[in-house]
């Protein structure tokens, strides 16, 4: 994989690890730099006798370095990577020396019990009485956080959504704590996500009465999840904190696919980094979302670059609204994207709309759009169509001026994640050119 700087610098565990790194990009600082088809090492000069090891496993990518810092790539890590994108010819294609080869062997070693241990696992006989005391046990924790949380929506409501702008953050955190303790990590979310709306300026009241009626519309929901039809109670209880098996997934039948990768945020909930990352099939048209976590000073990457196109399988989550899915295999050989393959704002709205009715509670629409020009209208970024038809730039994006000068003035491409109100750019395209939105 050709990896740029811009990629590289979004493993950086925060601004400070990256401006860090970028102060070490002299090659005088380094000594032994080398690299194969699997890693990349070198010797970074700190302020001790001995040099820092540092050294990168390509297949993931993973780091590994002799300073004593707790971050994630550290920012040796950082410089060695960035190093070897932007400086190659610095580097001596060889066989990695032994410090590489034995941390190298290891991870092959770990990842192969790994395996073994799953395979196992996946053999061992389960044991029905106890899964089924765990998941009842599990059920009656989430049914008491559900009608915790009901009277605690109903009280909010009747006190009044217009005074949500003055409470105290330990109002929302309290409530999404006690969901957390109840097993219901899902619509803990859910509670901090209406703690953000009073900070998107005019309309905000509107928009907290529609995410608290989805809320409660869930919860309510969730009381008689028993009638209702298999693919709706799976996206009941994927919303309210409930994980598939994985690994039985893979075993599903997927589709295969050229999947372009449309572009990828990053959002920090509850300690806890989530990356979506969104791809589309060139032949099946099908969107997918792909998630990865990382907790701590560590950032998540989904081993996918943004504006590459590959064949793939997917798997898909089970549920009505079909977008989550899983990478079961995938092909080594990348390209670079020269389009999104959007549709018109309207078809594209007509498809959000189609989207909402099978389920309402969808909060991130996958929006490709062709041909739009952004423009500022007293303050506020839109994109128009060419049917006249526009949308509303998301308050918090902070590249509406690039976006604009990506065109010129003329339509160009853009993807994004539309929640019905504001679409939060991620990517563009302009003359066969991608461009990446920070996150």
């Amino acid at each position: 994989m050709n990896w740029t700087t811009e990629q590289i610098l979004k493993l950086s565990p925060d601004a400070a690890s990256a401006k860090a790194a970028r102060g070490l990009l002299n090659p005088k600082k380094w000594s032994g730099l080398g690299t194969n088809e699997r890693a990349v090492w070198g010797l970074c000069q700190g302020s001790g006798s001995k040099p820092y090891q540092a050294q990168i496993d390509l297949s993931e990518p993973a780091f590994k370095c002799s300073c004593p810092s707790r971050k994630f790539p550290c920012k040796h890590g950082l410089a060695l990577f960035l190093l070897l994108a932007e400086q190659l010819k610095e580097f001596n294609q060889s066989s990695p020396p032994e410090w590489v080869a034995k941390w190298i062997e290891s991870r092959s070693g770990r990842a192969a019990k790994k395996e073994a241990k799953e395979l196992e696992a996946s053999k061992a006989p389960a044991d029905p009485e106890a899964q089924a005391k765990t998941a009842a046990k599990r059920l009656e924790r989430v049914k008491n956080g559900v009608a915790d949380s009901q009277r605690w929506l109903e009280d909010f409501v009747r006190t009044g959504v217009a005074q949500a702008s003055s409470k105290d953050p330990a109002f929302w955190e309290n409530a999404a704590a006690r969901l957390v303790d109840a097993q219901a990590p899902g619509l803990a979310r859910l509670v901090r996500e209406l703690s953000i709306l009073p900070s998107l300026g005019a309309g905000w009241q509107e928009r907290m009465i529609e995410h608290a009626a989805r809320l409660h519309l869930l919860l309510e929901g969730f009381q008689r999840i028993e009638s209702l039809p298999e693919d709706v109670q799976s996206d009941m209880r994927a919303l309210i904190g409930w994980t598939e098996d994985q690994d039985e997934l893979k075993r599903q039948p997927g589709i295969s696919d050229e999947w372009t990768v449309l572009g990828q945020r990053t959002e920090l909930e509850d300690r806890l980094q989530v990356q979506r990352c969104w791809l589309k099939g060139r032949q099946s048209m099908r969107a997918a979302l792909l998630l990865t976590f990382a907790y701590g000073n560590q950032a998540p990457f989904s081993g996918l670059m943004s504006g590459t196109c590959f064949e793939g399988e997917l798997v898909f989550f089970p549920g009505r609204l079909g977008l989550r899915a899983l990478l079961k295999t995938r092909s080594e050989n990348t390209r670079v994207a020269r389009e999104l393959s959007g549709g018109s704002l309207t078809e594209e709205i007509i498809g959000w709309s189609e989207f909402v009715a099978r389920h309402p509670w969808l909060q991130r629409y996958p929006m490709s759009l062709s041909g739009v020009i952004p423009m500022d209208h007293d303050g506020a970024w839109r994109l128009i169509g060419s049917e006249r038809h526009q949308v509303t730039l998301h308050p918090h994006f902070q590249s509406s001026w690039n976006l604009a000068a990506l065109g010129g003035g003329h339509p160009i491409d853009v993807f994004g994640e539309w929640d019905g109100d504001y679409l939060m750019p991620l990517s563009a395209v302009a003359e066969g050119r991608f461009v990446e939105f920070e996150s």
